[in-house]
């Protein structure tokens, strides 16, 4: 008998977990690995970036100007010579602050909606899901834009008003979720020990629908990152001293045929970021179906 069949059989009389088989399954994922590899990177490089960067945020050299890579400045100067990496690593600060504070507003909104529906059902399941289909309809760029300009563009805002725009499509998820969950045996027994529907809904229906709402985040953070870097494309997002990948995008887009660096190195970090979300996201969401592995 090898080690590994001894290995196996161990752990088939120990039993594992959910959340253990979908890490086995989620290590087996060379490309979801990859993802998270380079997600925890920028995260990490992120969080040190003041005690990290080459140069000071705001250091410029006018005289120096635009230039391309060199041994000084690895990734270049832009237009008032300041360091073009030391700016992609503020940048990221931002990007990635939108990216996971919006996508967890519209979590919180989408989840508490989309189970308060499911469990309730009948009439206020009706009432508050048609809400949604209405507002599927609006066309949400208009509505950023117009809290853009009658609020101000200041950051939390942004925050917000994107979150507040991510939400119904999880609402959705979790209301199928919470209506399949609702008919199971350990709710009905909740519900037997005189439960409050709040706890019941908070304290075991939740909980028990992680997988998707884990899935899920990941493949909304790149969503978020995208209207963010399109939102500053346009001048309504992250507005200067501050900076962020669609701004820095925005910026290298007007002089690209000039300096083309200046696009290809902000560019390069946000595409790279969005793929490992999607390619983590895809390896989650395999790695939580139990009923589509087969192992």
């Amino acid at each position: 008998m090898t080690a590994t069949t001894i290995t196996d059989a161990t752990l088939a009389e120990q039993g594992t977990s959910l959340w253990q088989d979908a890490w086995r399954r989620l290590r087996k994922n060379r490309l979801a690995l990859f993802g998270l590899a380079v997600l925890s990177t920028f995260i990490v490089i992120a969080l040190v970036t003041p005690w990290i960067a080459p140069y000071a945020y705001d250091a410029q050299n006018l005289d120096l100007g635009a230039s391309p890579p060199s041994a000084e400045h690895w990734l270049g100067t832009d237009i008032f010579g300041r360091d073009l990496l030391t700016q992609i690593m503020f940048g990221g600060r931002i990007s990635l602050a939108v990216g996971f504070v919006a996508t967890a507003v519209a979590l919180v909104i989408g989840v508490t909606w989309g189970a308060v529906a499911g469990y309730m059902g009948g009439r206020v399941d009706a009432v508050m899901m048609r809400l949604v289909d209405i507002l599927y309809a609006l066309p949400f760029m208009i509505f950023i834009v117009l809290l853009m300009v009658v609020f101000g563009r200041n950051l939390l805002l942004l925050f917000l008003a994107i979150g507040a725009v991510e939400w119904l499509t999880m609402a959705r998820i979790m209301r199928g979720q919470v209506q399949s969950l609702r008919q199971q045996e350990f709710v009905e027994a909740a519900i037997s020990l005189g439960l409050s529907p709040a706890t019941i809904v908070r304290r075991h229906l939740v909980p028990n629908a992680l997988g998707p709402i884990i899935v899920y985040t990941t493949l909304t953070i790149p969503s978020v990152m995208l209207l963010e870097a399109f939102l500053s494309f346009l001048g309504l997002g992250v507005q200067p001293p501050a900076t962020s990948w669609g701004l820095l995008i925005s910026y290298g887009a007007e002089t690209m045929e000039e300096y083309p660096w200046l696009l290809i190195f902000p560019g390069a970090a946000l595409t790279l970021t969005l793929f490992s979300l999607n390619f983590l996201g895809d390896g989650l969401r395999d790695a939580l179906d139990v009923r589509g592995s087969g192992d």
